[in-house]
C-alpha cells in the first residue's frame, strides 16, 4: 500500500485528477464490491444489448434501403395520420 505521503503527492493536482484517483484508490481496495461491479456491468449489457436486439428490431431496413427512402417513408407514415 502506499504511503500517506505518496498518495497525497497525487492528489495535489487539479481536479480531475482528484476525481480519478479517489475512484482509484476506492475501487483498488474493493474486495466484494468488484464482484458487485461486474454483476452491474453485465446487467447493464444485457439491458442496453440484448434487449435493444430482440424488442427493437430495425423496422425500416425492410421498408427502404437508402436513408432518402427511410426518410421518406417516416414522412409519409406521420403526413397521412
Amino acid at each position: 500500500m502506499d504511503s500517506p505521503a505518496h498518495s497525497d503527492e497525487r492528489r495535489g493536482g487539479n481536479w480531475l485528477q482528484r476525481v480519478f484517483y479517489l475512484y482509484y484508490d476506492g475501487f483498488r481496495g474493493m474486495t466484494v464490491g468488484k464482484t458487485l461491479w461486474l454483476i452491474i456491468g453485465i446487467k447493464l449489457v444485457v439491458f442496453f444489448v440484448l434487449i435493444k436486439w430482440i424488442f427493437f428490431p430495425d423496422f425500416l431496413s425492410g421498408v427502404a434501403s437508402t436513408d432518402e427512402g427511410k426518410a421518406d417513408y417516416v414522412r409519409e407514415q406521420l403526413t397521412n395520420r
